[in-house]
């Protein structure tokens, strides 16, 4: 079985038996081979944008150009504080503790949106960090409610070389960012290209010590 044809299979399943499903999506490359495969079996699929107010123009208006090309379901969650306000608050988060940034503007958000879903798609890969090497095809996520869902990784085993050739195959354009040398796009304070070409993540929090926000660990991890 080739990986498009399983993950199309794991997408399946995955539909069949959930009746709340979701997605979540930052419009990097590997997320838009998960929706445009979601979409053929899903087109109502509520898409989950997490709207930090810090990410690069261009991740916006790729966003914006992508909606209006496959017509698609987008919830953009918010935090509760405004960029603006958590500056007045706490300062330059992102500089003094990136963790506590990560929690007020991505973590928390989600897990809220999350409580009214019982499937949770992603487009983690396990290529994209050391941190995600054991990512397996299908998890279960625990909120901290106590609330579960089935969290299904499509692309779990595919590598970037294999995600653009989707992606071109498919008639899909990518990011710009990618153009300009980024493996791996988050909030613009915070991403630079990678610092070792061995781990996409590398340039993420680059000398922080730090390679994931948070969403992606069981929460009593986080």
């Amino acid at each position: 079985m080739d990986k498009v044809t399983s993950a199309k299979a794991l997408i399946r399943d995955a539909l069949a038996e959930g009746q709340r499903p979701c997605f979540t999506c930052s419009f990097q490359a590997e997320d838009v081979v998960v929706l445009h495969l979601l979409l053929e079996e899903k087109p109502d699929i509520p898409v989950l944008f997490l709207d930090t107010g810090y990410h690069f123009p261009e991740v916006y208006a790729y966003r914006d150009a992508l909606k209006e090309k496959l017509g698609f379901q987008l919830i953009n969650l918010s935090p509760s504080l405004s960029r603006e306000e958590q500056e007045r608050l706490y300062g330059k988060l992102y500089e003094t503790d990136p963790t506590r940034c990560c929690q007020i503007r991505k973590v928390d958000p989600l897990f809220r949106a999350l409580e009214d879903y019982d499937t949770w798609f992603t487009g983690l890969r396990r290529e994209q960090s050391p941190t995600r090497a054991h990512l397996k095809p299908r998890e279960e996520a625990i909120l901290k409610s106590g609330h579960r869902l089935i969290k299904v990784n499509p692309l779990y085993d595919w590598t970037l070389k294999e995600v653009f050739a989707y992606l071109a195959v498919a008639d899909l354009p990518h990011l710009p960012l990618y153009d300009q040398g980024y493996l791996s796009i988050g909030c613009a304070p915070c991403t630079a290209k990678p610092l070792d070409p061995k781990d996409p993540r590398s340039g993420r929090w680059a000398g922080k010590g730090k390679l994931e926000c948070g969403i992606h660990l069981h929460p009593k991890e986080a």
